[in-house]
């Protein structure tokens, strides 16, 4: 059995050396004893030890045993490493560690704090170094982004400390690369202000824009504020900005908040608003810049702060200071690469430009002289001709744009270095380059600059013929962060047209904005930023100490307290974004955690914050946005105490997990999103299948409840038509897909649903985006010309358009179908152009901008597909009906398609204007509305009747008319006429409620002054008063 014997095998005599490593380790010096068990309870232990400690106790270094020695790896002279740290006791057994769980980000500072936009959001009290990426260096649990990926192609090398995008990496989102979004949705990396709305109308985006940067011009410049300068011993030179607002609200009461911008040399500015119902109560004469800061700013010391000077240098230094990252001038070189050519000297040599070269800039830009020129000319010479005679420039998104083009500047023979040319192309930051057909791959280390970033490099395909088109690739410096717009696998192909100009300029725009958050240019900017900071708290301070600075009271408040608050969660009713910390995953977990939308299920820690208009998740690790959507685009949410799945869009979900006390940071997101979103709370119905295995309901493709059998098991549950299935047996139906849901619904022995009821009216809640798609795929009226029909005296409509228009007529006392598209176009008007009762904030909150002002857009009814020719569908009344017979041959649905989408738009577009007029508008002005809707109706009543004449106008009884008195078009001009008459009363009422802003404006003003006038008297009686006193009473001499 043992070598030494039976028992031991440390008995007996001396073993034989051996070469068996076993044997070896068991022959060494019995271990010491061990610690004997016991049922008291143990003591809190630390982590767990390398060394040998007994369960992670702490005990007396003990030389090390034999035994030890043994087992350790580490040679023998060198000095005792220090003892690592093990947290989890697997790794002692050499088993894969768990994974910890990410910690919530810390929620910035203060509390209640409204943010601008992004940048305020980031704001960080004590921000962290930068690492060797040039971004800021944290441990917060976040996963590296994959975007860093190298590669090669016919068109691009790889090359150490750059990063390839050969096309087909897509947008980085939450959970990794996702597809890019399409308008109105905006890009992450172009999201910036939270507080406004931020509409996207082209189909490329600027990105990476601190957009926030107006933020002062806008709020603070021109208007009474206050400036604090200071060098404070952690933050070093520091700006503060304060300026109190006054707003009425709808109640008649009065609103106060405000405005604070917070400079530290960072690049990132605390900007927003906090109102003041969520600071602590103040003295009767208001709150004072001290106490404000307190609470605001808590680690800012106030000592250090003195008042700005009123020199007007100090607001024009401020906006500089802010508006130093916005530039609209931008620059960028291109460089030419002929067939067979790939090095920096064959492309800088290249005299003249090829046909292929020729044709990609005449796509570009304009060829402009620049002796002369006017415009930005990015440092080439426009008087001399020093640097050529002619360049490329052009204009895209509010942005001018100077090309360098490698041919265009001068040319030194027997000089491979072309310093002329190298001299302003070495100093863009973005670069284009230009491949022939037959050009050798490009590599950027062959590129010897230390500006030049981005490169951008494109290659023909069948130049100089019909077919041309372009492939592109980007290569960029591993400092460089991701931008857009996205390629395609591959990188293309694109035709030559207009589409590929504006993606290429709008890459190359985004580069360079990009790439200004690389570690050589934020070091740049934020010595700039410092130095503007240490003059202003140097030179333009006064001896005013933060405790000798006015109070922020009005004179109208000099007499009286401040208002009470509107009540619990007032602070909830701003306009910019308020701030949780979360972990956030894609997909929706439900009710028992499963992650359903997800492979890996990770969750990243994330900055939530929603404002009256967006909602976005920021990761602070490296300070991107991984996840937007507009507040109108929230369809619904199901929370817990600690968890909260939220549905936007398409029906896509997200997973939100939050700290704190059960409920409460979750009650205040609901409550959050309650006042700025039209959403509402999803409702978990468990569907078990009657005796015949039916569920008891239909619904379409998109997961709209259609129709409801009574007395089953889907209606006893609350299931009804117009609702909106969100999840299938754990399965959101964006990521099933409508034939994996149908087979789900089909075979599921219990089918499990999450259910989006319908809205107040019945109708089945869309997102605002699905609604503006919807909008795009109608066909517009506005311009095109009416179709005239010779049979238009002879109309005959089938019974569902005379269904539809009498629904029309009562104003939909009908139950509404789920397609129906007048009444979601309707709505898409209405979403558009009046907030919801659901989202009224308070008075702060911005109105959304009447996007879509035209008053006649007409919705197109389905066309129903014909059997066979020129046959309609059998209808409702059955093949066999007098009523089916006579409709066919007739052409009832060219008819119908011209009539019926001009009428829906006339009847929305009274509606529209007798809801806007009200009770504000003049009685001749109403009067005439009220004609014109008699009017209209009784066309709508005409039509309604199969082959009945169409009555006068004027005539409200209808009487009717023989075939040969009205003319072929009569009733399209009829229409026509109506249509202007509309659009001048909207006009007119258009101009009455500026003309009645204007004069609100003006008796507030009065208002005001009427304040300040009052206050300043009852001032002056006052100081008369204590004068008085002083002088004392009159003596009896002098009486």
């Amino acid at each position: 059995m043992w070598a030494g014997g039976v028992g031991s095998p440390r008995r007996g005599a001396a073993p034989a050396p051996t070469d068996d490593l076993f044997a070896r380790k068991l022959r060494q010096p019995a271990r010491p004893p061990l610690t004997p068990h016991t049922f008291e309870p143990r003591p809190s232990r630390g982590p767990l030890l390398r060394s040998g400690s007994d369960a992670g106790e702490a005990r007396p270094p003990t030389p090390a045993s034999p035994r030890a020695r043994a087992h350790s790896h580490e040679d023998a002279s060198r000095p005792a490493a220090a003892t690592r740290l093990f947290t989890d006791p697997l790794a002692l057994l050499g088993l894969p560690a768990e994974e910890p769980e990410p910690a919530f980000p810390p929620v910035p500072e203060p509390r209640w704090f409204a943010h601008y936009d992004v940048q305020s959001l980031l704001f960080d009290w004590a921000p962290r170094p930068r690492g060797p990426g040039g971004r800021a260096d944290a441990r917060s649990g976040t996963p590296a982004p994959a975007e860093d990926q190298t590669g090669s192609s016919d068109l691009l090398l790889e090359a150490p400390g750059f990063v390839s995008e050969l096309g087909g990496e897509g947008e980085l989102g939450l959970g990794g690369p996702v597809s890019p979004p399409v308008p109105p949705a905006l890009p992450n990396a172009a999201v910036s202000v939270l507080e406004e709305p931020q509409n996207r109308s082209l189909a490329y985006s600027l990105e990476h824009a601190d957009l926030g940067a107006g933020y002062y011009r806008k709020y603070f410049y021109g208007k009474e504020h206050q400036n604090f300068f200071g060098l404070d011993e952690a933050l070093g030179p520091v700006a503060v900005s304060l300026r109190r607002e006054e707003k009425e609200s709808s109640g008649g009461g009065t609103l106060h908040s405000y405005r604070i911008i917070v400079r530290t040399t960072q690049l990132r500015t605390l900007r927003g608003t906090i109102s003041e119902d969520a600071l602590p109560p103040g003295p009767p004469r208001g709150l004072s810049p001290r106490k404000l800061l307190e609470h605001v700013a808590p680690r800012l010391s106030p000592t250090c702060l003195r008042l700005g000077s009123a020199s007007p240098k100090v607001p024009r230094t401020l906006l500089t200071l802010d508006e130093q990252v916005l530039s609209f001038q931008r620059k960028v070189g291109i460089l030419y690469c002929r067939e067979g050519q790939g090095s920096e000297e064959e492309m800088y040599n290249n005299q003249e430009a090829g046909p292929a070269f020729t044709q990609f800039l005449t796509l570009l830009g304009d060829v402009v002289r620049l002796k002369g020129f006017d415009s930005y000319r990015a440092q080439l010479d426009t008087k001399t001709d020093s640097t050529g005679t002619h360049s490329l420039y052009t204009t895209y998104q509010d942005h001018e744009i100077m090309f360098h083009v490698s041919t265009m500047l001068p040319y030194t023979p027997n000089n491979q270095q072309q310093l002329l040319r190298k001299r302003h192309i070495g100093n863009d930051i973005v670069t284009i380059v230009f491949q022939e057909p037959g050009s050798k791959p490009f590599c950027p280390t062959t590129i010897r600059s230390h500006f030049q970033h981005v490169f951008l490099v494109v290659r023909a395909h069948a130049p100089c013929t019909p077919h041309t088109s372009y492939r592109v690739a980007v290569s960029r410096t591993q400092d460089t962060p991701a931008f857009g717009p996205a390629l395609p696998p591959g990188g293309g192909p694109f035709q030559a047209n207009a589409d590929f100009r504006a993606l290429l300029l709008a890459k190359a725009l985004n580069g360079e904005q990009a790439a200004s958050q690389a570690g050589q240019f934020h070091a740049m900017a934020t010595r700039t930023r410092q130095q503007y900071l240490q003059d202003l708290a140097t030179n333009e301070v006064t001896t005013t100490s933060l405790d000798s600075a006015s109070r922020f009271g009005l004179p109208s408040l000099g007499g009286r307290r401040r208002a009470p608050p509107r009540g619990p969660g007032a602070e909830l009713q701003a306009a910019g974004a308020l701030v949780w910390g979360v972990r956030a995953a894609p997909g929706a977990r439900g009710a028992a955690g499963a992650q359903t939308g997800s492979p890996d299920g990770a969750e990243v820690p994330c900055l939530l914050g929603i404002s009256a208009e967006a909602l976005v998740l920021v990761a602070p690790r490296d300070g991107r946005v991984v996840f937007n959507c507009a507040c109108r685009d929230v369809l619904a949410w199901t929370f817990s105490e600690q968890q909260l799945d939220l549905y936007h869009g398409r029906g896509e979900a997200i997973t939100l997990r939050l700290d704190g006390p059960p409920g409460q940071a979750v009650g205040e997101v609901v409550a959050r999103l309650q006042l700025v979103s039209r959403g509402c709370e999803t409702r978990e119905l468990a569907l078990p299948r009657d005796g015949q295995g039916r569920l008891g309901f239909e619904a379409d493709a998109e997961g709209f409840v259609t129709q409801v059998e009574r007395f089953t098991f889907a209606e006893t549950a609350g299931l009804r038509p117009g609702a909106r299935l969100l999840r299938v047996c754990g399965q959101t139906l964006p990521s099933l897909g409508p034939e994996a849901a149908g087979q789900l619904l089909r075979s599921a022995p219990k089918v499990c649903v999450t259910v989006l009821p319908p809205d107040e009216s019945g109708r089945p809640r869309r997102s605002f985006s699905e609604l503006y798609t919807l909008s795009l795929q109608e066909p517009s009226r506005r311009g095109a010309p009416e179709p005239v029909q010779d049979e238009a005296p002879g109309l005959v409509l089938l019974p569902a358009t005379k269904q539809l228009l009498h629904f029309c007529l009562n104003n939909g006392s009908g139950p509404p179908g789920p397609g129906d598209l007048a009444e979601e176009r309707t709505e898409f008007l209405h979403s558009q152009n009046s907030p919801s009762p659901r989202s009224s904030l308070s008075d702060e909150v911005p109105v959304l901008p009447n996007t879509t002002p035209d008053l006649l857009l007409a919705t197109t009814a389905k066309p129903a597909t014909p059997s066979t020719g020129r046959e309609t569908p059998p209808t409702q009344d059955g093949p066999g009906s007098p009523t089916g017979d006579e409709d066919r041959g007739n052409p009832a649905p060219e008819l119908r398609a011209s009539f019926l989408p001009r009428t829906l738009s006339l009847r929305n577009s009274i509606s529209k204007i007798m809801s806007e007029a009200g009770s504000e508008t003049l009685e001749d002005e109403w009067q005439s509305i009220s004609e014109i809707a008699s009017t209209c109706n009784t066309i709508l009543e005409s039509l309604s009747r199969e082959g009945q004449p169409i009555p006068e106008s004027g005539d409200a009884k209808g009487t009717p008319k023989s075939d040969a008195e009205p003319e072929p078009g009569s009733l399209s001009e009829k229409v026509s006429h109506l249509e202007s008459m509309l659009r001048k009363l909207q006009d007119d009422l258009q101009k009455e409620k500026a003309d009645k802003a204007a004069l609100e404006e003006e008796v507030r003003s009065l208002r005001h002054n009427n304040r300040r006038l009052q206050a300043e008297s009852e001032s002056a009686a006052t100081r008369l008063l204590l004068a008085s006193k002083q002088l004392g009473p009159p003596s009896p001499d002098l009486a």
